[in-house]
């Protein structure tokens, strides 16, 4: 049946309490990680963005998009198979993201540099491949932001063997305010409905970024940021910048 105007209003009115809520909650939080942004683009480093199933969504918030950072590259499982050389089949495994051992090959096709921040995604927090790539960026000396539900990750037991969850590790936490589960309208017959992460984890990304900028533009650099391709001189203007990071800026395998 058709979407009534009841159900949308209210998933509006539920939807702007949780971003009101993760605006205030998490001003600390964006200054933080602005500081490590703009850190890192002023070091001629890149952002990483790392995220699986859905938090896919706000690494491609951080990397490629029009009025983005230029320096960002986004870390995609499909990077196993289309650079890495895995069998298409591995991606088939509905629980990849909880296998162990994925992180070093990850990490070394994201080629990274001493400079560079890598930004760790999960509403959970709490899968192997996302705890053993932030174990893995952290122990290299590499900054690191999580974006993650804190009711979420503190609700459900630690899968990986250190016990550590993402939030554990990071040098700044943003925390997307998603309830256990994401979902937030209840169902009658048990269940809940339409997620709120992807809304509010790129607002947070979009925060950042706009705080990040301030900060490099009032240190008097030039921040190196994306117009849409789609403008009469967008891609060559996008192509000239994006020359300076020759090799590095990868997006989910390409």
């Amino acid at each position: 049946m058709p979407q009534t105007a009841l159900g949308a209003e209210l998933f509006v009115d539920v939807a702007r309490q949780a971003v009101e809520r993760v605006v205030a909650g998490n001003k600390d939080a964006v200054g933080v990680a602005a500081r490590l942004f703009a850190d890192c683009v002023a070091a001629d480093g890149v952002i990483h963005a790392f995220g699986t199933g859905h938090s896919q969504a706000a690494a491609l918030e951080v990397a490629g998009r029009a009025g983005g950072l230029v320096p960002t590259s986004r870390i995609a499982l499909a990077d196993l198979v289309l650079r890495g050389g895995e069998d298409p089949s591995v991606l088939a495994d509905p629980l990849l993201e909880r296998s162990p051992g994925l992180a070093d090959r990850l990490y070394d096709l994201a080629t990274p540099r001493p400079q560079d921040l890598f930004v760790v995604i999960s509403n959970s927090g709490v899968n192997n491949s996302v705890v053993e790539l932030a174990l893995k960026v952290t122990g290299a000396g590499h900054p690191l932001v999580a974006l993650t539900s804190l009711e979420h990750t503190h609700a459900v037991p630690a899968l990986h063997a250190s016990g550590k969850r993402l939030a554990d590790l990071a040098d700044a936490v943003l925390d997307n305010g998603a309830p256990t589960g994401d979902a937030v309208l209840p169902l009658p017959g048990g269940g809940a409905l339409c997620g709120v992460s992807t809304l509010t984890s790129s607002l947070l990304v979009q925060m950042v970024v706009a705080e990040a900028v301030a900060l490099l533009l009032a240190e008097g650099h030039e921040p190196p940021v994306y117009v849409s391709a789609n403008i009469p001189g967008g891609h060559e203007r996008n192509a000239v910048l994006e020359a300076r990071y020759a090799g590095r800026l990868h997006r989910g395998g390409h």
